[in-house]
């Protein structure tokens, strides 16, 4: 059990039978009348953010969450299916819970957070950045570079994502997964 006073972004939290990750909180003392904090909780399987408001000192149920390296194998009609890289055990995944899954490619070693206690796989995180190869972006002209304008680019994964001019069809590229921007060239 933990209290408000315990809270802290990333942290999960069971409420009415749904796990909820902490993702901004706020306590609050008004002038008159009891402290309260603020939350936002993003559900775990739906994706959906919403807010609430829990008064000062209320206990709620803490999930303890461990992380585990599984490799992305392919995807089908039941989701993304993932190997452990230590036990080979398959498991598969809703596109929903997996953050950042249009830049995921065979192969790729993902964290998977599961519930310690009951084995629950509750989301799946890409590293922050990922390499990928675009597949098609129109030329840049010589002599643009003058702006910091950005084009659309196709990469592998059939993701878009906003490029410099001066990037072209068959380059490597760096990518944030969490905010989908172009970084650098990968070297």
């Amino acid at each position: 059990m933990a209290t408000t006073a315990d809270f802290r972004n990333g942290m999960c939290i069971e409420l009415d039978g749904q796990y909820f990750f902490i993702t901004e909180f706020l306590h609050v003392k008004p002038a008159r009348g009891a402290a309260f904090v603020r939350t936002k909780l993003k559900n775990v399987e739906s994706g959906r953010v919403m807010e609430r408001t829990f008064n000062s000192g209320v206990k709620v149920d803490e999930v303890r969450i461990e992380r585990r390296p599984y490799q992305y194998l392919y995807s089908d009609d039941m989701g993304y299916n993932f190997m452990n890289t230590d036990t080979f055990n398959q498991i598969s995944i809703p596109k929903e819970q997996i953050e950042g899954v249009e830049y995921l490619k065979e192969g790729d070693i993902v964290d998977v957070q599961v519930n310690a206690e009951t084995e629950v796989i509750l989301t799946a995180e890409l590293p922050t950045h990922v390499v990928l190869e675009v597949t098609y972006t129109e030329p840049g002209l010589r002599g643009d570079t003058a702006t910091s304008a950005l084009k659309p680019a196709t990469v592998e994964t059939g993701a878009e994502v906003r490029v410099p001019l001066f990037i072209d069809t068959g380059e490597k590229i760096k990518i944030d997964t969490r905010t989908g921007t172009y970084v650098e060239r990968a070297k």
